[in-house]
């Protein structure tokens, strides 16, 4: 079934290959942005081109979020399926990342997931239907050192996803998470560094072990044997093709051999869970409610 989605974050990584591999797959495809007149021109052409409408909405900004979604709806009339891709990662010693850099990456991870899913909700309760998909991270079960701030954001953007989940169920609604694992996209490339560079240092000889880290992460995502980040696009035309009653909460894609560890872990929270909703005589609220 042709569904229209949103994707935000549309000119690069994986949000670049959600709305090319939804495109072609058939759906209604809406790609957001900032700046698609300037510095992303290209891309926003390059998409446009495809079918893919073209949205400037900068995650971080209310209004831009307001004014983007309904521009959005103006194009398409509805949105069936939010896909909150955009996001940024972080690297060094979590003591050196004081709390504006805090507020910064949580603006775009987290502040920006609840921006966008606010903008859309109205539209789907009121059509009585609607699915949001979270990109999280195996990193929102786990975490690696270094990344701590992007670890922080993605377990609050599963938290998110899980509340959003029992308090829409009721009206055709369906919150999702997709899980990536490492990939080689050009998240490397933005990454939010720490402003306190003295605390840094103070970790000695030490201090530098970051970017030794993240160089070893990048040798990893160039290898001939990388996991291609195509699987992530995928997935999420795997969810979108699937009957909704039969869609699992939790979708994890590694290419790395860490699916298993982590399904393990989803399959625990799960369980988790539906006991304690049990136990409250709440379970229906995990359960989603179709017409």
């Amino acid at each position: 079934m042709t569904q229209t989605v949103l994707v935000t974050g549309a000119n690069s990584g994986f949000g670049y290959l959600i709305a090319n591999t939804l495109i072609d797959a058939g759906h209604h495809v809406i790609g957001t942005m900032r700046d698609p007149q300037g510095r992303n021109a290209s891309i926003a052409n390059e998409l446009k081109a495809k079918g893919i409408k073209i949205v400037d909405i900068d995650v971080t900004n209310d209004q831009s979020v307001a004014q983007g979604v309904k521009l959005a709806l103006t194009h398409t009339g509805k949105i069936d399926v939010l896909i909150n891709n955009a996001g940024v990662g972080t690297l060094g010693w979590q003591e050196s990342f004081d709390v504006e850099d805090f507020k910064r990456v949580f603006d775009i991870n987290v502040f920006g997931v609840q921006r966008m899913t606010r903008a859309v909700l109205p539209n789907m309760k009121q059509q009585g239907s609607g699915t949001l998909i979270q990109v999280s991270s195996i990193l929102g079960q786990f975490v690696l050192p270094f990344l701590g701030a992007y670890n922080a954001t993605k377990h609050a953007v599963e938290g998110l996803a899980e509340n959003y989940r029992v308090e829409l169920s009721q009206f055709g609604i369906q919150s999702l998470i997709v899980q990536p694992g490492g990939f080689g996209t050009d998240f490397g490339a933005n990454l939010l560094r720490s402003s306190d560079a003295a605390v840094s240092q103070s970790y000695g000889e030490f201090a530098d072990a970051p970017e030794k880290m993240w160089a070893g992460t990048e040798q990893g995502h160039d290898a001939d044997d990388a996991p291609n980040p195509q699987m992530v696009a995928d997935a999420v035309l795997k969810l979108l093709q699937t009957a909704p009653v039969e869609r699992p909460f939790r979708t994890t894609v590694d290419g790395t051999g860490l699916n298993p560890i982590i399904e393990s872990v989803n399959q625990a929270t799960e369980n988790a869970m539906q006991q304690i909703y049990g136990l409250y005589g709440m379970q229906d609220m995990l359960a989603l409610k179709t017409r």
